[in-house]
């Protein structure tokens, strides 16, 4: 059973950063195409970036260049370095196994961590 638990998540001032953590259980992440989204209050689903089991990484135009998605194969956790946080970057934030062909899909997720930009 795939089991995605994420932490880090907290409340920061706008120009700070957050590291978020997902560990997964049951699979291997260096295994699997996994990503981070996110979602905002009335707002959609955003892919925000994502990772191949290669790991080559791509960002949402939105995120490109603050933040930096990177895994440790061997504690079997997904990272997200966020930077240069503003406050459209609040929003719940889950780590995804996802399909790893467009279109892509996103299969397990976990119970989300929360993110709070203040100005």
């Amino acid at each position: 059973q795939v089991q995605l638990v994420e932490s880090g998540g907290g409340s920061v001032q706008a120009g700070g950063s957050l590291r978020l953590s997902c560990v997964g259980y049951g699979y291997t992440i260096s295994n699997y195409c996994m990503g981070w989204f996110r979602q905002a209050p009335g707002k959609e689903r955003e892919g925000v970036a994502a990772i191949d089991s290669r790991g080559s990484t791509s960002y949402a135009d939105s995120v490109k260049g603050r933040f930096t998605i990177s895994k440790d194969n061997a504690k079997n956790i997904l990272y997200l370095q966020m930077n240069s946080l503003n406050t459209e970057d609040t929003a719940m934030y889950y780590c995804t196994v996802t399909t790893c062909a467009a279109p892509v899909r996103w299969l397990y997720w976990g119970q989300g961590t929360q993110v709070t930009v203040s100005s």
